[in-house]
């Protein structure tokens, strides 16, 4: 069983940026593959980004490309996601969560833990 719980939300101007963490109760990296995805009021859950054990496959939603960066620490216990430029859009709580799969899955019934969410609230 893994624990994850996210933090660094906020509220930002548009076109600032936050930090967002998600830290594992043990030890993920030689099994996990960590994502982040996001959902707003009325909306569906949707992907951001998810980065492999060894951070050597990333992907991200084309909505965030060239704006996020998902990384994770080398103990591969946390997992970060780093959001600037930030719009109106990017209003929605975000979501940490685990799986057991060695490729950044894009669709959230592969993962297996989630965190709790996190508030982000972008104003114009």
């Amino acid at each position: 069983q893994v624990q994850l719980v996210e933090s660094g939300g906020g509220l930002v101007q548009a076109g600032g940026s936050l930090r967002l963490s998600c830290a594992a109760s043990r030890r993920t990296g030689s099994v996990y593959t960590m994502g982040w995805f996001r959902q707003a009021p009325g909306k569906e859950r949707e992907f951001v980004a998810a980065i492999t054990w060894n951070g050597s496959n990333i992907r991200y939603a084309d909505s965030v490309k060239g704006r996020f960066t998902i990384s994770r620490d080398n103990a591969k216990t946390t997992v970060f996601l780093q959001m600037n430029s930030l719009k109106d859009e990017d209003t929605a709580v975000y979501y940490c969560a685990a799986t057991g799969t060695n490729w950044p899955m894009s669709d959230p019934r592969d993962y297996d833990y989630w965190g709790q969410g996190t508030q982000v609230t972008v104003s114009s």
